[in-house]
């Protein structure tokens, strides 16, 4: 009888210490709690350390274990209560203690959530780890704005980007991000939208383009912000928009108005 083949040496399978513990990347979703997954649910209701980011609520984090040990690495702008390194060290070093570590992201872990990045950290030091998907902002905050991000009449492709790079700068494919008939969705970009509106500007889309600015999208604090990208920087300014703030530029951000459907009250149950 023929024998299942054995993973080579040098398979990552080969790599885990069968000691360790292992890390669930787990999106969280965009903010209101019930877009939380039920597989992220169940997780969280297992988990023994609990390493979470600013953007998750109070609400997801009590699905998690009353006895769960629970460690705040969220980082703000400008305020980073750790520097990616040492929260990679962190998971590394929970997970070797034999735990089952929940580390929570808004939004979803490969989408400008740095899942990568800390996949890549995991892998390296034999530390079995699981990705959760959540939802991504684009499309929670999409869905509950009433601003789709396609649409037959309006827009046949989305591009999503984020505001700054590693190093803190934005240089950005700006030919590509001023494309007609496309919806761009800019993550993390409020400080930096007056240089964005006038490099799109620049680039060739039309100053009368409209954007809009979700602040705390889906959740009972959500406000939108309707202008264009000749004024949408004054209007921040003006209204005091906050972060977290996603950026939608397109021709779709005109059906904001007829579509709209959240209020920020919870819905009524049937």
């Amino acid at each position: 009888m023929n024998q299942p083949a054995r993973p080579s040496s040098t398979s990552s399978a080969a790599l885990i210490r069968p000691d360790s513990g292992i890390v669930y990347l787990v999106g969280a979703g965009p903010g209101d709690p019930e877009l939380l997954t039920l597989r992220a649910a169940r997780l969280l209701a297992q988990a023994d350390a609990l390493v979470y980011d600013h953007l998750v609520s109070a609400d997801i984090l009590g699905l998690a274990a009353a006895q769960a040990e629970r460690i705040y690495v969220g980082k703000q702008e400008s305020l980073h209560t750790l520097p990616q390194e040492r929260i990679n060290t962190l998971l590394v070093r929970l997970a070797r203690q034999g735990k089952r570590v929940l580390r929570l992201k808004g939004g979803d872990p490969f989408i400008f959530g740095r899942g990568g990045e800390e996949a890549e950290v995991l892998a390296a030091q034999g530390i079995r780890f699981e990705v959760v998907p959540g939802i991504t902002s684009a499309n929670g905050i999409s869905c509950y704005t009433g601003i789709p991000l396609t649409h037959r009449d309006y827009a046949q492709s989305c591009k999503f980007a984020t505001g700054h790079l590693k190093d803190g700068s934005l240089h950005l494919n700006w030919k590509s991000l001023a494309q007609p008939r496309q919806t761009v969705v800019i993550y993390m970009g409020l400080g930096a939208l007056p240089e964005i509106s006038r490099q799109l500007i620049t680039h060739g889309q039309s100053a009368a383009m409209p954007v809009a600015l979700v602040e705390n999208g889906t959740t009972a604090r959500q406000r939108v912000v309707i202008g264009t990208l000749s004024d949408i920087a004054e209007l921040a300014s003006a209204q005091s928009v906050q972060s977290p703030c996603l950026i939608i530029v397109g021709e779709v951000v005109t059906l904001h108005q007829k579509l709209q459907w959240f209020t920020g009250a919870p819905a009524a149950e049937e």
